[in-house]
C-alpha cells in the first residue's frame, strides 16, 4: 500500500476548517442535531470536500478525537521537556481538568461515539496513557514521586473525573481530587 500524498495547502485549510466546526459542533453538544451535509456549508467547503475528507459522520468525529488525543499527548511532551517532572505532571493534571471544563461536550460526545469505534478509543486512551507515564516515571526517577507509583492509576483517577463532569460542584471537586491524587503519589 502506498502512503497517501500530503494534501495540498488549500485542501489541508478546507479538511482543517471541517475538523474545527465539528469541534465547535461537539462543543455546543449539536454534534448529532446537524444533518452531514450542513457540517460542509457551515465549514464553509463544498459537500464534495466533506465527503471527499470524511465520508461519513463517524469518520470526522474520528479525525476530531485524534486531533485531541494528539494536542493532549503534545502538551504532556512539552511539559515534561520545560518543567521539573512532579510540576510537569500537576500542571498536565491540572490542564487535563481544565481541558474537560473547556470542552464538557466534546469530551462527552467524543468518548460516546468513539466507544462504537473501540479500537480507535484504544489507540486514544493507549497514546494518552503513554504520555501520562511518562510523567510519573519521570518524576519517580527524580525521587519526587514514591516508587510505587503506578500510572494506570493516575489514569483511572482521570477516568473517574471526566466520568463525574454531571455533578453539580464538578469542578471544585475535580481541582480538589488532583491535589488528593498529587499528594498521595508525592515520596516522603
Amino acid at each position: 500500500m502506498t502512503p497517501a500524498k500530503p494534501l495540498r495547502a488549500d485542501a489541508q485549510r478546507k479538511r482543517q476548517a471541517l475538523l474545527d466546526k465539528a469541534r465547535e459542533m461537539f462543543d455546543a453538544g449539536s454534534f448529532f442535531d446537524l444533518r452531514f451535509d450542513d457540517f460542509a456549508c457551515l465549514a464553509g467547503v463544498g459537500v464534495g470536500t466533506l465527503y471527499r475528507h470524511f465520508p461519513t459522520r463517524e469518520e470526522l468525529a474520528e479525525a476530531v478525537f485524534r486531533e485531541e488525543v494528539a494536542a493532549l499527548c503534545d502538551c504532556a511532551r512539552q511539559l515534561g521537556s520545560t518543567l521539573p517532572a512532579v510540576e510537569a505532571l500537576a500542571s498536565f493534571l491540572r490542564g487535563f481538568v481544565d481541558y474537560l471544563d473547556a470542552h464538557r461536550g466534546l469530551a462527552r460526545t467524543l468518548a460516546t461515539l468513539m466507544a462504537s469505534r473501540a479500537g480507535t478509543l484504544a489507540e486514544g486512551s493507549q497514546a494518552l496513557e503513554r504520555a501520562v507515564l511518562d510523567l510519573v516515571d519521570a518524576a519517580v526517577q527524580e525521587g519526587a514521586l514514591r516508587r510505587d507509583v503506578d500510572g494506570g492509576a493516575v489514569m483511572m483517577a482521570l477516568h473517574g473525573i471526566g466520568a463525574a463532569h454531571d455533578r453539580p460542584q464538578w469542578r471544585v471537586e475535580a481541582d480538589g481530587l488532583i491535589t488528593v491524587v498529587l499528594d498521595g503519589l508525592r515520596s516522603s
